[in-house]
């Protein structure tokens, strides 16, 4: 048997062998929008070309982008077609004051149905899934990635929504979270078995494609850490005592995270400052304030160091949205990864409340 010939069998069989072993529904990803061209070279008219590449019944297919529209390939089932914008690939501000209504929710990790249906029963979205919370401004505190089946749904629909909140004169504000922070940077323990089909198809691995050349590489590159909206200050994890002997700020912080996100675990430990930040006590993987020897003192040093009067996280798993030290802490990390149900966090003219997944909403 000719070379030629072995490896046309071996990759009919490997093709084979996916189609038989995944899950209908996992034969079909994407898209993933990757630029042409390297970022050193000249591109025509300012306009970079990209190529969205989809997983279709098991196989790979692409479409060229027009007009910052997508269009998915024919029989591809329902895979997102969103309409992509450099606008919201632009970095914001990172305090803002004045807020009258706000949304947080946290750790989807891929759960698209919960997600949606928790937005919609509390009115956030409405029937088709656009934006319905006018001039408001929600905010998702990380950790989109890993676990869950449904990664690329729950991010080209935030993306989708980030646009749309920005247009209706409101805000989205996603913020990095650890599991963001260990993808991008190659750390794939927790990816679903779902993504190893677009990783075999593609030849990349699952952080190449999320990749500073792709389109949701570029969007999550520009999102913060951590931001203030009024006198509440939100991040993934939480802020620890020895971010106040560092003497950090909110800018100095996102500024490092985003230039030093995808950056493997080895190179970052090597550095004093970022192993702080990326690790440990840090702001995304902290998890003090549900320790039994962590204080309200200590808590009301850091509360008073950035000037705010609570602190939102999620990262740390809870049943519901919980109020701690008198709401001073508010953890929004109510279990969506399970899969079955979530809350949401609900801050309306300074009226904290839950947002229950049936609609409903009770006063934290």
């Amino acid at each position: 048997m000719t070379k030629s010939l072995l490896l046309a069998v071996s990759l009919l069989t490997t093709t084979w062998q996916l189609q038989a072993s995944e899950p209908v529904a996992y034969q079909f990803d994407g898209p993933y929008v990757i630029d042409n061209l390297a970022e050193s070279q000249t591109v025509t008219n300012g306009n970079q070309s990209q190529t969205a590449y989809w997983i279709c019944n098991a196989k790979l297919q692409s479409t060229v982008i027009s007009n910052n529209s997508l269009k998915r390939p024919d029989n591809c089932g329902q895979l997102p077609e969103p309409l992509l914008s450099n606008a919201i690939k632009q970095v914001m501000p990172d305090s803002y004051s004045g807020v009258n209504n706000i949304v947080a929710l946290s750790d989807v990790h891929g759960q698209y149905d919960v997600l949606i249906s928790l937005l919609k029963n509390q009115k956030i979205i409405d029937a088709d899934n656009n934006w319905a919370f006018g001039d408001g401004h929600m905010v998702i505190t990380g950790d989109m990635f890993d676990r869950g089946d449904k990664i690329n749904e729950v991010l080209w629909f935030v993306y989708q929504l980030d646009k749309q909140a920005k247009a209706a004169g409101g805000m989205l504000h996603l913020l990095m979270g650890n599991h963001e922070q260990m993808v991008l940077g190659g750390d794939l323990r927790y990816v679903h078995e779902r993504y190893d089909l677009a990783s075999e198809l593609m030849a990349k691995s699952n952080d190449e494609l999320y990749g500073a050349d792709t389109e949701i590489g570029q969007w999550l590159r520009s999102k913060h850490t951590l931001v203030k909206i009024n006198d509440v200050l939100y991040m993934h994890g939480g802020i620890s005592s020895e971010w106040l002997d560092r003497g950090l700020t909110i800018a100095q912080a996102n500024r490092l995270f985003r230039d030093n996100i995808g950056r493997p675990k080895s190179e970052l430990k090597q550095d004093e400052l970022l192993n702080f930040l990326f690790y440990g006590n840090g702001p995304t993987w902290y998890r003090g304030y549900f320790k039994d020897n962590f204080t309200e003192t200590e808590l009301d040093k850091i509360l008073a160091y950035f000037k705010v009067n609570h602190i939102t996280v999620g990262h740390t798993s809870q049943k519901q949205v919980l109020g701690l030290f008198n709401n001073k802490v508010i953890a929004i990390d109510s279990s969506i990864k399970l899969g079955k149900q979530g809350e949401l966090l609900l801050i309306e003219n300074n009226q904290f409340s839950r947002g229950l997944f049936d609609g409903s909403r009770q006063a934290l």
